[in-house]
C-alpha cells in the first residue's frame, strides 16, 4: 500500500489537521508536546484533553489582568516558567536557568515581546498571542564578558521605549528575575521597578478549566511512569547490579517517552540512604527487604508538575511493625490535613489545625506541610506551626488552586524514612485528590 506524506507527517495519522487539544497534527512541527503514547494511555482512561489555545489565552488574559490590578506598565519576565506560562514556548528550559538569554515584556495592554535566543525567533510562531520576536536579553558574563553593561543598556532602553509606547507613559515596571546589570540599566531608563515574582506566583496559583486538563493528562502521565519504575524495581532490587541511578533513570526514560520534559531533583534513595532525607538517589546497589522511597518533582506533559511521593518495601520479608506504624502515621497525617482542604479556608487555620506528628518524628519532618504546584512547586507554602512566619502567608485558598499534601516521618538517628505525597485541587465545594497511585499494602500492613 503506497504511503502519502499527508500521513505519514502527521502525529497522529488518525486524525486531521489538529490534535485532540487543539494544537496541529504535523510531525515536524515546531511545538513540543505529548506523544502518541501518551495520547493513546490518556484515551484509553477517558481523559478530556485540554484546549491549547484556550488555555494560553486563558494565562495570558489572567497575568495581563494581574498587571492592570496593581496598576503597573507591564511585567518583565527572565524566569523561563513565567516564559513557559505565559507563551507556552519554550527554548532550551534548564540551560536558560542559569544562563538567562530569554526575557518576555507584557505590557498592561497586552502587547507581547519575546527576547529569545538570537538563532532560534521561531520558536514562539505557533503563538500570535507574541506580537514581536527580538534578541538581545541575554545579560548573563559568560556571553558578554566586561561589556555587559553595553548589552544591558540597549536592552533596557528597547524596554523604555515599548513600554512608551504601550503603557501611557505609565514607568512602574514590575521584574521577577534580572541579573544585577539588568536591574542598573532599567533604573537607569527612569523606570520604577517593582515586585514582579508576587505577580506571577499569584497569577498561576488559580488554574483554569484547560489547566486542570493538562494536569489531570501530565499525573496520568506521570503515574504510569511510576508504574514502570516500580516494575522495574520489584523485578531487579537484590540482583546485585541494580543500582539507585538504575531506578530513577527509568523515570526519567518513561517521562520522556510521553512527552514530558525533566525531573528537579534526584530523590530516590534505598535502605539506610532514605534516612536522613535529601540524600539524591546515587550508586548504591539497592537490596532485598529494604524501603525505597521518592518524590517524582517532574515536569511531564505540557510543561506541568507532577509531584507525588511514595515508599516501597521490596522483599520476601515483611516490613518491621515500626516502619508499618510510620507508614500508617504518614499516611493519616496526609489524608488528615487534606480533609481540612476547601475554599475560604486561611492558610494560618491550615497550619493551626494541622495533623500532629509524634514527638519522635518532629525533629526531621518535611520542610513545609504543603505548597502550591502548577509548571512547578509554586505558591502559596503552608509551614508546620514551629516553622509558621506570621503575616508571610495570611490568604484564603480559592477554587483552582492545586497543593501537594506531604508527609515525612523518620526518626534521628533511623534507618528509614516514610515519603507519602499527593497532589490536590481545590474545588467549589472542597477538594479533589488528583493522585491515583497505591500506598504500598505491605507497608500499609495490609
Amino acid at each position: 500500500m503506497n504511503e502519502h506524506y499527508r500521513d505519514i507527517r502527521k502525529i497522529d495519522p488518525t486524525r486531521g489537521t489538529t490534535l485532540g487539544d487543539n494544537t496541529p497534527n504535523d510531525n515536524n512541527r515546531i511545538e513540543i508536546g505529548p506523544t502518541q503514547l501518551a495520547f493513546g494511555e490518556w484515551a484509553a482512561a477517558g481523559l478530556e484533553l485540554p484546549d491549547l489555545q484556550a488555555m494560553r489565552r486563558f494565562r495570558w488574559e489572567r497575568l495581563t489582568q494581574h498587571i492592570v490590578d496593581r496598576g503597573y506598565a507591564g511585567l518583565l519576565m527572565f524566569d523561563p516558567l513565567n516564559i513557559r506560562y505565559t507563551t507556552d514556548s519554550t527554548n532550551m528550559q534548564l540551560w536558560n536557568t542559569h544562563n538567562p538569554f530569554r526575557a518576555l515584556l507584557l505590557c498592561a495592554d497586552g502587547y507581547m515581546v519575546l527576547w529569545d535566543y538570537k538563532n532560534s525567533p521561531f520558536l514562539s510562531e505557533f503563538n500570535p498571542l507574541v506580537r514581536e520576536v527580538r534578541s538581545g536579553a541575554d545579560l548573563f558574563y559568560f556571553d558578554r564578558g566586561d561589556k555587559i553593561d553595553v548589552a544591558a543598556d540597549v536592552f533596557s532602553n528597547d524596554v523604555r521605549q515599548i513600554l512608551a509606547e504601550h503603557a501611557g507613559g505609565n514607568t512602574r515596571l514590575a521584574v521577577d528575575k534580572v541579573m544585577v546589570a539588568g536591574l542598573r540599566a532599567l533604573e537607569a531608563q527612569g523606570l520604577e521597578i517593582m515586585e514582579g515574582e508576587e505577580v506571577t506566583e499569584k497569577c498561576r496559583s488559580i488554574k483554569g478549566p484547560d489547566e486542570i486538563k493538562a494536569m489531570r493528562c501530565s499525573i496520568h502521565a506521570c503515574e504510569q511512569a511510576v508504574h514502570e519504575m516500580e516494575r522495574f524495581s520489584r523485578a531487579n532490587v537484590g540482583n546485585g547490579k541494580t543500582s539507585e541511578d538504575d531506578i530513577w533513570a527509568v523515570l526519567h526514560a518513561e517521562n520522556i517517552r510521553r512527552g514530558g520534559e525533566w525531573i528537579e531533583t534526584r530523590l530516590l534513595a534505598s535502605g539506610q540512604r532514605t534516612n536522613p532525607w535529601f540524600q539524591e538517589c546515587g550508586p548504591r546497589i539497592t537490596q532485598q527487604n529494604e524501603i525505597i522511597s521518592f518524590d517524582t518533582d517532574l515536569v511531564g506533559a505540557y510543561g506541568i508538575c507532577t509531584d507525588i511521593s511514595r515508599s516501597w518495601w521490596i522483599g520476601d520479608e515483611d516490613p518491621r511493625p515500626d516502619m508499618i506504624y510510620a507508614m500508617q502515621h504518614a499516611h493519616e497525617h496526609i489524608q488528615h490535613n487534606m480533609e481540612l482542604l476547601k475554599p475560604g479556608v486561611t492558610i494560618p487555620e491550615l497550619v493551626a489545625n494541622c495533623h500532629p506528628l509524634d514527638d519522635k518524628y518532629q525533629a526531621q519532618k518535611y520542610g513545609c506541610m504543603m505548597h502550591g504546584v502548577g509548571l512547578c512547586d509554586e505558591w502559596p507554602l503552608v509551614a508546620y506551626p514551629d516553622k509558621e512566619v506570621a503575616g508571610a502567608f495570611d490568604y484564603e485558598l480559592q477554587p483552582g488552586m492545586v497543593l501537594c499534601v506531604e508527609a515525612l516521618v523518620g526518626e534521628v538517628g533511623g534507618d528509614f524514612s516514610i515519603k507519602l505525597e499527593d497532589q490536590v485541587l481545590i474545588t467549589e465545594d472542597g477538594y479533589e485528590n488528583l493522585t491515583s497511585y497505591p500506598f504500598d499494602d505491605r507497608l500499609m500492613g495490609r
